[in-house]
């Protein structure tokens, strides 16, 4: 099993098991949060509620003393005892200064004290049972003590069932925490294995293969696109160096074949010094145009590298075009072709000056060499203008064109059209290759078509502000 396929070893070692697991804690954390206030707001405020009954009982007691005496606070106490209202839990006791019971549900006892108006909780028996009170005690003027309270027996069963929901909904959302992140985490995991094992198969040599999945419109299927996307890209460049490899070779076996058996035959005794300087220009010859080839691919790598592109800055495409056609005026006349510019000074761009003047170059050369047609000479124009947001080099020559079939093809290097015989044509196949690099490595992009009769090479690059 290869590290790319090994499975992760253990939960804590995954870091989208630790995503979950953390989210996971914090939304408990806030649920705590959320619950403790639930319990105060239940709880503690329904506590708060008994002390204000308690009290406001307690005043209206006393009040009720100081208007008519004991006799009408014993008769107040056994009508709230007897109005149905909260009769379970309120608690009553007047208790005289021996500590016997005048009225009340509470029996006498001597712990009773009076507080003032601070209510207190307390436990005592009341109806066989063990009971929390909160009570408020006072002393009257008289010498009686007055106790006021509520039974919490109710407010226990309440507090009990709100700790017990309480508890409930902290299990189930430890529950759910444990098992969203153990969920989350195989989907995730799941997610990743498939781009491991892409990933492993390609280590192994099969480069073909493809993450599945990226159709899915996720985040996931985000990357996963992005991947292929990069994958196809190595794969062309691959082919394209093996394919440039294999030409390399075959390019450079003829010629230097030629030249070992020219000087093989220019070492043999008795070879005329005139042979002997033959087989050594051409041998020169031979050589020099193999260094042609070597500094076209160099220029090739050179553009598809981009480590020309910090070196950009805003061209006027009109100078650049006018210096090149002053360049191939002598060459287009010596041939008897026409060679004619057309310039707009708002087409401008950013790139490399000497980049672009070799791409033009190229296709003017190739213009020159392939113009013309049925006895007539070539005739080729080269125009500049600015098209919206692109700017536009166009060269145009009135030659046999290029079929659409070989559209495809033009630019892959080595590349030659099969031509007329009657007519070579010398040239390795690089200069297309090389334009193509240069105006890609400038953002922009090259275009043929048919120009009735002859061919159309466009160049588009991003325009700047003229």
């Amino acid at each position: 099993m290869s590290a790319a396929t090994a499975p992760l070893r253990g939960p804590w070692r995954s870091v989208a098991f630790r995503i979950a697991l953390n989210y996971g804690l914090l939304t408990l954390f806030f649920m705590a949060v959320l619950l403790s206030i639930v319990y105060f707001q239940t709880v503690v405020g329904q506590r708060h509620h008994i002390d204000r009954q308690i009290t406001l009982a307690s005043q209206r007691l006393v009040a009720r003393f100081v208007q008519g005496g004991a006799e009408a606070l014993t008769e107040q106490i056994a009508i709230n005892l007897a109005d149905g209202v909260d009769s379970d839990s309120e608690v009553y006791l007047l208790q005289d200064s021996s500590g016997q019971r005048v009225a009340g549900n509470l029996p006498a006892a001597a712990h009773w004290r009076s507080v003032g108006d601070a209510i207190s909780s307390q436990d005592t028996t009341r109806g066989g049972q063990r009971v929390r009170l909160r009570v408020v005690a006072r002393a009257l003027d008289d010498g009686k003590l007055l106790v006021v309270g509520r039974d919490l027996r109710d407010q226990r069963q309440v507090e009990l069932a709100v700790g017990r929901a309480i508890l409930a909904a902290a299990l189930v959302a430890l529950l759910l925490v444990i098992v969203g992140a153990y969920l989350f985490r195989l989907d995730i995991e799941t997610r990743v294995a498939g781009i491991r094992r892409t990933a492993a198969r390609i280590e192994a040599g099969e480069l073909h293969q493809r993450i599945p999945g990226a159709d899915q419109g996720d985040e996931f299927a985000g990357l996963s696109q992005d991947i292929n996307r990069m994958l196809d890209r190595i794969e062309d460049l691959m082919a394209g160096v093996r394919h440039v490899s294999n030409t390399i070779a075959h390019n450079l076996r003829t010629p230097l074949s030629r030249v070992l058996l020219r000087l093989r035959q220019a070492q043999r005794p008795g070879t005329p010094l005139e042979e002997m300087h033959e087989a050594a220009q051409t041998a020169v010859r031979e050589i020099e145009d193999l260094t042609v080839v070597f500094d076209k691919l160099m220029q090739i790598a050179e553009a598809e590298s981009g480590a020309r592109r910090h070196g950009f800055a805003p061209l006027a495409l009109d100078d650049i075009a006018t210096g090149v056609v002053e360049l191939y005026d002598a060459l287009a006349e010596a041939q008897g072709a026409t060679l004619t510019l057309a310039t707009d000074d708002a087409a401008v761009a950013r790139g490399d000056r000497d980049l672009l003047a070799s791409a033009l170059a190229n296709l003017v050369d190739n213009a020159l060499k392939y113009g013309g047609s049925a006895g007539l000479p070539a005739a080729v124009q080269v125009r500049v203008e600015r098209w919206g947001e692109v700017s536009r080099i166009i060269v145009r020559d009135n030659g046999p064109g290029i079929p659409a079939a070989e559209h495809a093809r033009i630019g892959t290097r080595f590349h030659r059209l099969p031509g007329d015989p009657a007519r070579p044509v010398p040239g390795y196949g690089l200069g297309l290759a090389s334009v193509m690099a240069i105006v890609h490595l400038h953002g922009g992009r090259v275009l043929l078509a048919d120009a009735a009769p002859g061919l159309v090479m466009t160049v588009e690059l991003p325009a700047l502000p003229g």
